[in-house]
C-alpha cells in the first residue's frame, strides 16, 4: 500500500514538473502560434485602407492572396486612378504591376522601406519580406495588459544574416487567442518609429482575429493608417504557379 501511494505522488510530481518547467512555452513558439492564427498556410482576403493626415484622408481597397512565407500577391481595387496596380512577392523577389504604363518592375531591397501607396506601411509590411519567426530571435520579457487581455511580451531581435528593416520590435500577444494586439517597431538606433495595435476581435474566416489595425508613427501627430480586415478565406487553395509575374498583370 505504501508502494502504491509513493508511486502516485513520484507520478503527481513528475506531472507537475512537466507542466510548470519541460511544457512551458518558449517565447518563439508563442509567435509561432501568432503567426499562424493571424495568416494560416494560405489565405484570401478583402481590406480597405484609409490613410489618415490632418487635413485629409484617402481610402484604398485591395484584394490579397498568400501562400506561407514565401508568397504573397496584392491588387489594388479602388479608387479607380491605383485600380490594377499589383505587388507580388516571390521567395526573395518583389514585383510591381504599373497598369498605367503596362509594366513589371522588380523592385529592389533598398526600396522595402518606402511608403506603400503613401500609407504608414512599408513594401515590407505589405508583402512580409521578413520572416517574424525565422528572421527574429524571441525574448520573453514578461506580461502586459494590453485592450483588456493579459498579453505575453515579447523582443525580437534581428538575426545577423537576416534581410530585416528593423533594429528591434517589441509584440505584444493575447495569452488565449494568440493574438498580436500591440506591437512596436525601432530603428537601428533604437528609437520608436511606428506602434500598431490590433483591434475590434472579432471572428472573420472562422478564427479570432483583430479586425482592424491602426499604425501610428510616433513623430507626427495627427498621422495613421488603419488596415479594416472586410473578407477573410483561410480555405482557398493556392498553387505557386498563381504568384506569377504573368498572372501579376491579370489578377483582378
Amino acid at each position: 500500500m505504501k508502494s502504491l501511494a509513493k508511486t502516485i505522488l513520484l507520478l503527481a510530481l513528475g506531472l507537475f514538473l512537466w507542466n510548470t518547467s519541460g511544457h512551458s512555452q518558449t517565447a518563439s513558439e508563442i509567435v509561432k502560434k501568432a503567426e499562424d492564427q493571424a495568416r494560416g498556410s494560405q489565405a484570401y482576403g478583402e481590406m480597405k485602407m484609409t490613410i489618415i493626415r490632418p487635413t485629409w484622408q484617402r481610402e484604398i481597397t485591395m484584394k490579397s492572396w498568400t501562400k506561407g512565407d514565401d508568397y504573397s500577391l496584392v491588387v489594388v481595387t479602388a479608387p479607380a486612378r491605383d485600380k490594377g496596380t499589383a505587388f507580388l512577392k516571390r521567395d526573395k523577389e518583389m514585383w510591381n504591376w504599373q497598369p498605367s504604363i503596362e509594366r513589371s518592375i522588380k523592385m529592389p531591397p533598398s526600396m522595402m522601406m518606402q511608403s506603400w501607396m503613401g500609407s504608414d506601411f512599408t513594401n515590407d509590411d505589405l508583402v512580409k519580406q521578413s520572416s517574424m519567426v525565422s528572421d527574429f530571435t524571441h525574448k520573453l520579457l514578461g506580461k502586459e495588459m494590453v485592450e483588456g487581455r493579459n498579453c505575453y511580451k515579447i523582443e525580437f531581435t534581428p538575426k545577423p544574416d537576416a534581410a530585416v528593416v528593423w533594429g528591434k520590435i517589441i509584440m505584444w500577444i493575447d495569452e488565449k487567442d494568440y493574438l498580436e494586439m500591440k506591437v512596436e517597431f525601432y530603428d537601428e538606433d533604437g528609437y520608436l518609429v511606428n506602434t500598431m495595435y490590433g483591434k475590434n476581435i472579432r471572428t472573420i474566416g472562422g478564427r479570432t482575429l483583430p479586425s482592424r489595425l491602426e499604425l501610428i508613427p510616433a513623430d507626427k501627430e495627427g498621422q495613421k493608417t488603419v488596415i479594416e480586415q472586410l473578407a477573410l478565406d483561410f480555405n482557398v487553395k493556392l498553387d505557386d504557379g498563381f504568384f506569377s509575374t504573368q498572372n501579376l498583370k491579370r489578377v483582378k
